[in-house]
């Protein structure tokens, strides 16, 4: 077997925990070279490092690995050394090891031995971690990590919103329109200000006045003033006076939680665009009609900088879930979407198409065409992401930015021809 046309006769497995890992090496005949345990921290590394040198590792051929996990500081230190990491499925681990004992043993030695077997026998098979640069590593923490305080200020806004149905009707009506509904700054400042329906409704013009402007409202305070009064003073109905009393309390609590989502939120938003105008393949992606510098984040942050970790358009878009999965058997074809995906990507690709149908005619053609074809909303707009998918890759690869003509050559003609 070869990596980048070099022999690579010895196979390195790493079963991995919380304060030790086991480490196999194995030669091409299948042959167990060494087993080794060593520490979580950087003395165990050292060792791993004098182990593998001590089997011919070197910098011109570096011994594969294989491991369980892709991230941690452990694939961290090896992917900085420049060598191939393999991230291995457990569930393929397990199945592995079925094929030397029937009798189900199992232990770390064993698993270290089942990876490095792996890799003896059907490397090719698997696919190493990519050689993304430094700068888009720290891209994928910051939007990931964004991401995920997304979702947790819509678990808190979930979460004060059905408690505020229980008591407090008089402030979901006063912010029912309003685009941010709870989580605007306006609805947090009221909400701090008056946590129940007889403190709301005690609130004069001017102190809303106050409270506007400290959340940050610049125009029309007077009139939204005037509103609110008006809506926190009609007649609701009400919890008794202590038991309301005390789900204000309540309401306080999970509005510090929601306070705490949001700004996190905000903080990692502006410290993950800041930090993705620095990458050199910015301009390419922030070309594309739909996708801003948070959207454009977190497609690099899920495809990397790796020219060569998709070797073609089709991988990327299965990567990213847009390209269907045909199974075919006998007289029977289903082409269904696809399960097993990167749900990061799909999750952003849904976002990139919609909103490009607002910002390319070609794109709003593309979608209206598949929907007149038959297809649904959610489906139209994975076929439109899947077109975006196989654009990028080639803009990516070859360095040019979006171009509306030649993307969408076929529906730009026959917006000419409906246009006369």
């Amino acid at each position: 077997m070869e990596i980048a046309g070099l022999p690579t006769p010895v196979f390195c497995g790493v079963d991995w925990a919380e304060d030790h890992h086991d480490i196999a090496l194995f030669d091409a005949g299948g042959h167990q070279l060494a087993k080794l345990r060593i520490s979580d921290d950087a003395a165990g590394f050292a060792q791993l490092m004098a182990l593998l040198t001590e089997h011919g590792d070197s910098e011109e051929s570096p011994i594969p690995m294989a491991i369980e996990t892709s991230r941690g500081l452990l694939v961290a230190c090896l992917r900085a050394t420049g060598r191939p990491v393999f991230a291995i499925n457990p569930l393929a681990v397990a199945r592995y090891r079925d094929r030397h004992s029937v009798a189900r043993k199992k232990s770390d030695a064993v698993d270290a031995a089942a990876l490095a077997n792996i890799l003896q026998t059907d490397m090719a098979a698997h696919r190493p971690l990519p050689a993304d640069s430094e700068l888009v590593q720290a891209i994928a923490v910051l939007a990931r990590a964004q991401q995920d305080a997304v979702w947790a200020r819509g678990q808190a806004h979930n979460k004060l919103r059905s408690q505020l149905r229980e008591f407090y009707p008089a402030i979901l009506a006063a912010f029912a329109q309003h685009k941010h509904g709870l989580c605007s700054r306006e609805a947090r400042s009221i909400l701090a200000a008056a946590p129940t329906p007889a403190s709301a409704a005690k609130l004069t013009r001017r102190r809303l006045q106050s409270l506007l402007k400290q959340a940050g409202r610049v125009r029309g305070i007077q009139a939204e003033a005037e509103r609110l009064h008006e809506v926190f003073k009609r007649d609701y109905l009400h919890q008794l006076p202590q038991v309301e009393a005390a789900l204000g309390h309540q309401t306080s609590a999970l509005l510090r939680q929601l306070n705490t989502a949001c700004d996190n939120a905000d903080q990692l938003e502006e410290a993950v665009t800041q930090t993705f105008d620095e990458h050199p393949d910015a301009p390419v992606i922030r070309s594309f009609p739909g996708l801003a510098a948070l959207t454009g984040a977190r497609v690099l942050a899920e495809i990397g900088d790796d020219r060569t970790r998709f070797a073609t358009a089709g991988s990327l878009k299965a990567y990213g879930g847009s390209a269907p999965v045909t199974r075919a058997s006998a007289k029977s074809c289903k082409v269904m979407s696809r399960k097993v995906k990167n749900q990061r990507l799909a999750a952003v690709g849904y976002v990139w198409a919609f909103n490009s149908l607002t910002k390319s005619p070609g794109a709003r053609a593309h979608y209206d065409r598949r929907r007149a074809a038959g297809d649904r909303h959610v489906a139209a707009q994975r076929n439109l992401f899947n077109r975006f998918m196989g654009m990028l890759f080639r803009c990516l690869q070859n360095g040019h930015t979006y171009d509306e003509a030649a993307a969408f050559q076929q529906s730009s003609a026959e917006l000419r021809a409906a246009a006369a």
